[in-house]
């Protein structure tokens, strides 16, 4: 397994449609936050997951979120503009491992380790040697 660095930051401003009903951002919100954050890191490295599921890999490929351990630790509220970061951990055979804080200027409010892996045809497969040399571009993590 490989340790690589963060690599993607995305901006993201909190709506009404984003909070429950006591005005703090309802917690599947955050879910929907990280999910944008990881498609636009998959952006950052070059790869479309469109292009993908369509065989650009050779066999139609896309990535599903095999687990998630999410740690809420303060509350976002409307107008709020949050920062969402994915760093990539570790790189397995058909897996990532990431990191995913938001934050709220430097103030951590949600932390996510999660695990997507690579899937043909409703299985696990390795992630093809193209995909794969993108994620290991990145530079060593230095912490």
């Amino acid at each position: 397994m490989t340790t690589t660095a963060p690599c993607q930051s995305l901006s993201i401003r909190v709506y009404y449609e984003d909070t429950d009903f006591s005005g703090l951002v309802y917690h599947a919100s955050y879910l929907r936050f990280m999910e944008r954050a990881r498609t636009e890191m998959l952006r950052s490295l070059g790869l479309d997951q469109k292009a993908l599921l369509e065989g650009a890999a050779g066999a139609p490929i896309f990535f599903v979120v095999r687990s998630m351990d999410v740690d809420f630790q303060k509350p976002a509220t409307m107008d709020d503009l949050l920062t969402v970061e994915t760093a990539t951990l570790e790189l397995g055979g058909a897996s990532l491992t990431l990191e995913q804080r938001v934050l709220r200027q430097a103030e951590l409010l949600v932390r996510a380790k999660v695990r997507i892996v690579c899937v043909e045809a409703g299985r696990a497969r390795r992630l093809p040697p193209e995909v794969r040399a993108k994620f290991e571009c990145l530079p060593p993590n230095s912490e």
